[in-house]
This record gives structure tokens, C-alpha cells and sequence, in this order.
């Protein structure tokens, strides 16, 4: 019988480099996906509780909003200012006729006592102890119709919410409960005539136009704008 010579195979070196750096490979993939995995639910998490906590913001501001406008409505309801006030928003506008002559930026007597009757009743609810919490800001905004240049007009409505602004605080002005906290929060701003009023049939009123705006903007806004930002930072 003859003999036959059996070799028992053996795995070169290269082999072995070659196969260890396969597992090391695959192992390095497996980290990375199960990384990425991780930061995906992360990401996800993040993305649901700030819709969660956006949803629940929105609750909060449209409901003390509602409460708020209630409030200035039932206050206002018998008042003979003329005024109007938006139920959506609780911004209230006065003609500029009732604060100003044409075109001038000087507060009348009649616009005087028409202040005097109006803020300590505005001021009051606002700063309330039920709403006091929640007022960030107190806005007196001038607006314009657009008769003569922008950056004219923006000048007049401006110097118009100035000259509100000051005739409140001034000391002739009769002192009022929360004068002192309001003096923090009060701001004045002009927008020339880039919001416009307009009529039933959709065209620019004049008239309507020219007025002078309350408004009073909620801490809880603020941060609202700040998660929508987050949320979606491309609007």
C-alpha cells in the first residue's frame, strides 16, 4: 500500500490579518448603526416633547389671551371713547383724530382727557393680579395712511406713540394704581403706513388708517416664538 502524504491546512498570516480586519470593520458598521440609532430616538424624543410642550403653550396664551379680552370688553362695553377693540388679538385702536389734530404729533386736551379716562381702566386689568404675571410688554403703536413718504410718515407715527407715551407718564397726568409697574413695561413704536386698514371692499381706508393702537404682548409669546423657532427654524 502505498503512503500518501495528508497536509493539515493552515491559515496564513495575511489570512488572518484579512479576516481580523473584517471583524473589525463589521464591528465599527455595527457601533456607527446602533449610534445612529440611538440619535435618531433621541432626535425624535426631542422633536415630540417640544411639539408637546408648543401644543401646551398655545393652549396657555390663547386661553389668558381670551381671558384678557373678556375682561377689556365687559370694561369697555358702555364707554362712550371712540375705540374699537379686536376681539382676536385685544389690540385697541383709536382713530388718531381722538389723541391728534391733522398731521400733527401734539397730544389735544380732548385727546388728554380721553387718555385719562381710558389707561387707568386699561392699565388696571392688565396689570391685575390675575394678569400681572403674564404681561411682558404694553405697545402704543402710531399708524399713518399713506399720503406723503414712508420714511415721513414713519417719523409722524413714531413722534404720535412718543407723544402718548409721554402725556401717560407725565406728572400732570393723574396718578392711577400701577403707574409705577406700567412705567417698566410701556413701549412706544411707529409703523408709518404699513399696515393699513381697509374697507368692506377690500381697499385702504384713510381714515380708518390713521390711528393709534394698544397692544400688550404675553411673556408666554415670547417663549412660544422661541420653541417655534427650534421647531421650525426655516419659517
Amino acid at each position: 500500500m502505498s503512503r500518501r502524504n495528508f497536509r493539515i491546512p493552515t491559515v496564513s498570516k495575511q489570512t488572518e490579518e484579512t479576516g481580523s480586519h473584517w471583524m473589525s470593520f463589521t464591528d465599527l458598521m455595527s457601533g456607527l448603526l446602533l449610534i445612529f440609532a440611538l440619535f435618531l430616538m433621541v432626535n425624535l424624543f426631542d422633536h415630540q416633547t417640544s411639539m408637546e410642550k408648543k401644543d401646551e403653550l398655545i393652549e396657555e396664551v390663547v386661553g389668558i389671551k381670551t381671558e384678557i379680552i373678556e375682561e377689556l370688553r365687559k370694561a369697555f362695553s358702555h364707554s362712550n371713547l371712540r375705540m374699537d377693540i379686536d376681539p382676536k388679538t385685544g389690540v385697541i385702536r383709536f382713530s388718531s383724530g381722538v389723541f391728534f389734530g391733522y398731521n400733527s404729533y401734539e397730544v389735544t386736551p380732548a385727546g388728554g382727557e380721553s387718555l385719562r379716562e381710558f389707561i387707568p381702566e386699561y392699565i388696571g386689568i392688565l396689570l391685575s393680579e390675575q394678569f400681572r404675571d403674564h404681561i411682558s410688554q404694553i405697545i402704543v403703536e402710531g399708524h399713518t395712511d399713506q399720503e406723503g413718504s414712508y420714511l415721513y410718515n414713519l417719523d409722524l407715527s413714531q413722534t404720535r406713540s412718543f407723544a402718548v407715551v409721554k402725556e401717560i407718564l407725565s406728572e400732570d397726568f393723574p396718578d392711577f394704581e400701577h403707574k409705577n409697574e406700567m412705567r417698566s413695561l410701556l413701549t412706544s413704536n411707529g409703523r408709518s403706513f404699513s399696515e393699513p386698514m381697509l374697507n368692506e371692499e377690500g381697499k385702504i381706508d384713510p381714515e380708518k388708517s390713521r390711528r393709534v393702537e394698544f397692544k400688550f404682548r404675553l411673556k408666554d409669546e415670547q417663549v412660544f416664538e422661541e420653541i417655534q423657532k427650534l421647531v421650525n427654524p426655516n419659517e
